[in-house]
């Protein structure tokens, strides 16, 4: 068990690694497109790449929605045969969104014997979803 700070300290440890290990510019929140956006996430029990579209004009984020979901075949065809798709995903803080992910179960912020694997996990995931993205960006944003 560990004390939050030091979990903070493993959490900021890791993502410095990430980095150095992993160096790119990433899109994440640079989309063009108002809370769409590319997001890495590991805690105790689970890493998690994902595509959320926060927007609370609801009509935005059926939009959005709708249009990731007509290249569905094609994003788990051609990159992600994993995605998730959930049209209505219930963030810890209680806020809807809209979400499609890739998660690796088994693995733990805490175990640094796991990091290696996550790390390769994020950076591939993300290239992935990164790639599908560019290349139909502009029917995304049309």
């Amino acid at each position: 068990m560990f004390s939050k700070e030091e979990s903070r300290k493993l959490r900021q440890e890791f993502w410095i690694s990430f980095g150095k290990s992993f160096p790119r510019k990433w899109i994440l929140y640079h989309t063009k497109i108002k809370d769409f956006s590319f997001k890495f996430y590991f805690d105790r029990k689970k890493a998690m790449v994902s595509l959320d579209i926060e927007d609370q004009n609801l009509e935005n984020r059926i939009k959005y929605y709708e249009k990731i979901t007509a290249l569905k075949n094609i994003l788990q065809d051609d990159f992600l045969p994993e995605a998730i798709f959930e049209d209505y995903y219930i963030l810890e803080n209680g806020k809807e969104i809209s979400r499609i992910y890739v998660e690796k179960d088994g693995v733990s912020i805490h175990n640094k014997n796991t990091w290696q694997e996550t790390m390769k996990f994020l950076y591939e995931k993300m290239s992935l979803f990164e790639a599908f993205f560019l290349e139909y960006e502009d029917f995304i944003k049309a």
